[in-house]
């Protein structure tokens, strides 16, 4: 028997005009009344998950950052895991990124932080409703302020792809490097991954991974469908995730979340 499914958000139950439909909203409320737990496992900062979360009525921890950070959601917002970039790690990404001209967000303490006011941050931070700071050089900031996660973005899919795995093979097994997106390369810390955190919110809410189902879209939501018994690629997802996934659902414009929690939960 399900008790809890974690759901990865954009690609899997927000569309790409950032809407969510009713039926998913609706089969959400379903859920809740059957005891079920839904918990949502991002790679957004939290004070975006958090109107997401609101948005549904959904009162369990958030999963933000791509584990980096575990918050409730509703009432005191707690703080129940954080596990923040090293300092001297940020630095040298920040530096790498800066000398290949990269874009990058930096985010500090639930903050987003960007040298350049361009049509990428606007872009970014205007779809997700987030406020940003440009600052004149990331590399003055306090990077012991609790550095949750760096973000790469380029228009350029191929130049993301290249630089996702040139820092993979450079910082392996010292950070969490992995493509959200194919514009999108999240830097976050070692073990602050989508799997970790469901692994450590199944034994505070005392879980089984038998009784966990796992949905998602990305490369990154791979190591979220190994926490879980029943692991569900979107009919959009990546090729990696999907070789991951025991069942392939339909895609994020056919309501593929419906489907699977309709197949396995109801």
């Amino acid at each position: 028997m399900i008790k809890m499914i974690v759901t990865d958000i954009d690609g899997t139950i927000l569309k790409k005009d950032f809407t969510i439909s009713n039926d998913v909203i609706n089969i959400i409320k379903e859920l809740q009344k059957k005891n079920i737990k839904v918990v949502l496992a991002t790679g957004r900062m939290y004070c975006a998950a958090s109107k997401i979360a609101k948005m549904l009525d959904i009162n369990t921890p958030l999963i933000c950052y791509q584990g980096a950070l575990i918050k409730n959601s509703y009432g005191d917002n707690k703080t129940l895991y954080v596990d923040p970039v090293k300092p001297n790690l940020a630095l040298e990404i920040l530096k790498v990124l800066k000398n290949k001209n990269i874009h990058t967000n930096l985010y500090l303490n639930d903050e987003l932080f960007c040298e350049n006011d361009n049509e990428i941050i606007k872009n970014y931070t205007n779809k997700r409703l987030i406020p940003y700071s440009i600052v004149d050089n990331l590399l003055d900031l306090d990077l012991n302020n609790q550095v949750n996660k760096i973000l790469a973005i380029d228009f350029d899919t191929k130049l993301i792809e290249n630089l996702t795995n040139e820092l993979q093979k450079q910082y392996n097994n010292l950070l969490y490097i992995v493509r959200s997106t194919k514009n999108f390369c999240e830097i976050s810390s070692k073990n602050s991954n989508k799997g970790t955190a469901v692994n450590f919110l199944s034994n505070l809410l005392n879980i089984k991974k038998e009784e966990i189902l796992a949905i998602g879209d990305e490369d990154n939501d791979i190591d979220l469908l190994k926490s879980a018994n029943i692991k569900v690629a979107m009919g959009n997802a990546s090729d990696k995730l999907k070789k991951e996934a025991n069942f392939i659902t339909k895609s994020i414009d056919e309501d593929g979340f419906v489907f699977a929690v309709q197949k396995y939960c109801l």
